[in-house]
């Protein structure tokens, strides 16, 4: 007997991600594909999600999160942008910023939508959208500087748009928003019903002393924004999954439907675990720009001598690189014969664009000890 499965999302595969660090494990690559630490998060920060495990804290917590950590949340909210925020009506915790960006987008686009995204984009978005029953509308972001076109943004707006989703500092380009993108987007929005999702889960690695410019120092932008966060990201967790969105009440409570059915709650004692640690480490954030920025210097130095070509990047940890002097394969297969062949995992940028252009690069994670960067940057320059 067989059975016929009409697929919802039948253009989805397996992920990059999975193929590349799958590949980087076969073959022992240094894996500068996926984007996590190779190194630990703060050990006060661990001793507390111990503490708490150990103390019996194993239970559901609060649907919308614990209250002792979205009220730290709201603090650094109001400290970090000027924004005071209600813990009660305006926080929600999720288990992971993907979990946010789906349940933000499901709560809101109907069959029929349309929602503005922004190539390369990261790969959660579209699927979201197409099982809601909308349309993703990609406009490519063009090197070298990966820059928004907002006279293309205009001409894409139509009266089916929903929702446009930004992502500042950007993956995987490593680009950011400037304060005249927000002014030209909020002239843009103004007087439609078109809704915002901003992914800032790099919100705290911006360099060269520049200023994230989140949808949260906006005033007209932040009324109709759902605006989400890593907590992973900033504490070198990743595996933990949790993360969390600030919106206005309105939008929160339509974002909170769909969370209770998804998962209904994030982890309990990591939960906690974090509200101790933002109570009694709250300098470790404002620390994290110069932290990544010297391992994106220290790579960017180690690979100067390369055939290469790359600017540094303005945010995230994630490097790009262009390869066209080395190779004109395309880039996925580039990929594969540098996890192959040359010992180091990247990803290529392609699979985020639904028509990719005439480029040639590959993304590098630079989220690693100091040792795996010189080594890996070793192996590189010796193509």
């Amino acid at each position: 007997m067989s059975i016929t499965i009409n697929s919802k999302l039948p253009a989805v595969g397996t992920t990059i991600f999975t193929v590349i660090g799958e590949l980087a494990n076969r073959h022992q690559a240094i894996n500068l594909g996926q984007g996590f630490p190779d190194f630990s998060a703060p050990r006060a920060l661990l001793e507390r999600v111990d503490h708490h495990i150990r103390q019996g804290h194993n239970q559901y917590a609060p649907m919308a999160g614990v209250a002792r950590l979205r009220e730290a949340i709201a603090a650094k909210i109001e400290q970090s942008y000027g924004r005071p925020v209600s813990a009660d009506r305006e926080v929600t915790v999720t288990p992971g910023a993907t979990e946010a960006l789906y349940c933000a987008i499901t709560a809101c686009v109907r069959p029929g939508d349309e929602v503005i995204v922004f190539d390369p984009a990261y790969d959660s978005y579209e699927p979201a959208i197409e099982l809601s029953g909308g349309r993703a509308v990609h406009l490519p972001l063009l090197p070298p500087d990966f820059a928004v076109d907002w006279q293309r943004v205009k001409d894409a707006i139509t009266p089916r748009t929903r929702m446009i989703i930004l992502n500042s500092p950007h993956n995987p380009t490593g680009a950011t928003l400037l304060a005249e993108d927000l002014a030209t987007l909020a002239e843009l929005v103004r007087d439609t019903d078109i809704l915002l999702l901003s992914d800032e889960v790099y919100e705290h690695l911006v360099y060269d002393g520049a200023t994230h410019q989140s949808l949260l120092r906006h005033d007209e932008l932040a009324a109709r924004a759902f605006v989400v966060f890593s907590f992973g990201k900033t504490y070198h967790v990743t595996g933990w999954k949790t993360g969390y969105c600030i919106a206005p009440a309105a939008l929160t409570a339509e974002l909170r439907k769909v969370h209770q059915y998804v998962t209904f709650v994030a982890v309990t004692p990591i939960q906690l675990a974090l509200a101790d640690f933002m109570q009694s480490c709250p300098q470790h954030h404002q620390q994290l720009a110069a932290f990544y920025q010297r391992k994106r210097d220290l790579f960017c130095e180690q690979m100067a001598g390369s055939r290469f070509h790359f600017s540094p990047a303005k945010g995230t940890f994630f490097q790009l690189m262009d390869y066209s002097e080395i190779s004109d394969q395309e880039d996925l297969a580039m990929a594969e014969w540098l996890t192959r062949e040359q010992g180091v995992a990247a990803i290529p940028v392609s699979v985020f664009y639904k028509e990719p252009p005439a480029a040639r690069y590959v993304r590098f994670c630079f989220a690693k000890e100091d040792e795996t960067l010189i080594r890996a940057a070793e192996l590189l320059c010796r193509i």
